[in-house]
């Protein structure tokens, strides 16, 4: 049987020490701020990119670059490696295209391998536990094709549930009206959002302080994770420069549901762009996203 090798992106916001201790190729997602380019998390800290975004800055963000992919996927089908290549969701990025087009076109040069790409409607570290899950298989002897009907089978059971501190960051993203935005900074209203079955951020309702912002993320894993218990050996929070409350949400989350690890990790830039400073996600296995 062919070896194959997990490929991912940086949209996936597994931490940097994760990523070297499994052995994970990283594509970059790429984000402009003042006039920089940078890829991934590379040449920016986040409290960094976070503390810009707070003083004014307006970022972007841009998909994967194809000649990056090809340069990428022709090293490990030279190497006569298999690719499993786990994207960003496809209905907020086009990155998932441009692995798919660059499968293709490498497929007809490589015919004896196969490059099998993933769509994993999921965004920030719900994409790093799909790959988490991924790499976990593969070591357990699963085949290409076994983690491939995996993943399939199991990414819609990936929770997610965010708050963001600031609406007008979605606002700009055409997440939220302006009006929207402008009233609920003055009232100090926290939206809550999910990731829904089409791989999209779905607002889902608003709080008032953000202490209870942080419950209901923590309440919503109550809601989802029975029957599932087993999956979640490790969960997922990430946020935008507010580590205090994400260490807080981790807590909460171990003492009710006896998680045994909680990874924490900043959103990367490339997400960052919409969410904004003060986001925060918990991301975990569960019965159903809505």
């Amino acid at each position: 049987m062919r070896d194959y090798v997990i490929i991912t992106d940086t949209n996936s916001d597994l931490p940097k020490q994760y990523v070297k201790e499994h052995n994970l190729l990283l594509i970059p997602q790429y984000t402009t701020l003042d006039g920089v380019t940078y890829e991934g998390a590379e040449g920016i800290e986040p409290s960094e990119f976070y503390r810009k975004m707070r003083e004014g800055s307006v970022p972007q963000s841009q998909a994967i670059n194809p000649a990056v992919v090809e340069e990428t996927f022709r090293s490990i089908l030279s190497q006569g490696n298999d690719i499993l290549y786990i994207s960003f969701s496809s209905t907020l990025s086009s990155s998932y295209e441009v692995a798919v087009m660059v499968a293709k076109q490498l497929e007809e040069e490589f015919p004896e391998s196969q490059i099998r790409v993933i769509d994993s409607m999921n965004v920030s570290l719900s994409e790093g536990l799909l790959v988490h899950k991924a790499w976990k298989k593969k070591q357990e002897g699963a085949s290409l094709d076994e983690n491939v009907q995996w993943l399939e089978e199991n990414k819609m059971h990936v929770c997610v549930k965010f708050t963001v501190d600031d609406l007008h960051h979605l606002q700009r993203g055409g997440r939220v009206s302006k009006t929207t935005a402008v009233v609920g900074s003055i009232l100090n209203i926290k939206p809550m959002m999910i990731l829904d079955n089409n791989g999209q951020l779905k607002p889902v309702g608003t709080v008032r302080t953000r202490k209870k912002a942080l419950m209901a993320l923590v309440d919503y894993m109550g809601e989802k994770i029975s029957g599932w218990e087993e999956e979640n050996e490790i969960v997922g929070i990430v946020h935008g420069d507010c580590l205090d409350d994400a260490r807080f949400v981790a807590e909460q989350v171990k003492e009710k549901y006896h998680i045994p690890e909680v990874m924490i990790n900043d959103i990367n830039p490339s997400i960052g762009v919409h969410a904004g400073p003060g986001a925060l996600g918990l991301l975990f296995f569960g019965s159903g996203r809505e």
